[in-house]
């Protein structure tokens, strides 16, 4: 796989590194090639049970997409440019939002656009004290591509997002808490130990519970709640014949650790 993204595993966990420093991490065609390739490869791989997405370096999680390769497709023409860089943007994303296995964001720096909409799409985000986010597309004249005005309202309401996505005025780890943007903010040095310790605590549960509480939840959001009861009905009826439900079962009762096979 390309440098652009490095993939560490250890202890059943994945960690993912955007890397291109130099450029505060921003998301080229290739790194966005490279993180759909890698999500392929993890989903299908039995021994990861969750993934870290951070930044390298000490500056950025990523500032956003690569404006000055974008630019070119925008030159090219419309179709160009959605083709080349707002689907290849949204299907990121999207892939991240629905992946069976839960991904966590660990967000060590600035979180631009595009950064900041990897953030949304994750499952959970822990926030370095350090990072500073911001939804600056209106500065170049465009709106965010890659969810950014789907998420974030949905997330932190229509009215506190619009005065973000029309401003373009960053904001801080606090303001991205009270949003929902993130669910904690931690000292910088203790990031990437949190965001192990949040993945262990999920990975100590069947991670066929993991992926059907997943897929209800991100399915249902974009449902009315009667339908939405009938993904989370669906789910558990996928689950009522699996061992984990009964080990689970079995353990409760027993008052013994329950002993989850992924079966």
């Amino acid at each position: 796989m390309s440098a652009t993204v490095i993939c560490e595993a250890s202890e059943g966990i994945a960690i993912l590194t955007l890397n291109r420093p130099e450029k505060l991490n921003a998301i080229n065609y290739e790194m966005a090639d490279t993180l759909l390739a890698l999500l392929d490869v993890l989903e299908a791989d039995n021994s990861v049970g969750a993934i870290i997405v951070t930044g390298a370096g000490d500056k950025a999680f990523s500032a956003g997409a690569d404006i000055a390769q974008f630019s070119e497709s925008v030159r090219i023409g419309p179709s160009t440019a959605v083709r080349e860089f707002v689907r290849r943007g949204q299907a990121m994303t999207a892939r991240m939002e629905a992946f069976s296995k839960p991904i966590i964001a660990a967000v060590n720096g600035l979180a631009f656009g595009g950064g900041c909409e990897i953030t949304e799409a994750v499952h959970i985000a822990i926030s370095s004290d350090k990072a500073i986010f911001a939804k600056p597309e209106i500065k170049l004249g465009m709106p965010p591509t890659f969810g950014g005005t789907q998420r974030l309202s949905r997330l932190g309401g229509r009215k506190r997002a619009l005065e973000l996505l029309l401003t373009g005025d960053s904001f801080s780890p606090a303001k991205a808490f009270e949003m929902g943007l993130v669910n904690r903010i931690v000292p910088h040095v203790e990031l990437m130990v949190t965001a192990r310790e949040v993945a262990t605590s999920i990975m100590r549960h069947s991670p066929l519970a993991v992926a059907s509480i997943i897929t209800a939840v991100s399915r249902g959001l974009n449902m009315s709640i009667s339908e939405g009861l009938l993904v989370e009905s669906e789910q558990f009826a996928r689950m009522a014949p699996t061992h984990d439900l009964r080990e689970g079962l079995d353990a409760w009762i027993g008052r013994r650790a329950p002993s989850f096979s992924g079966r």
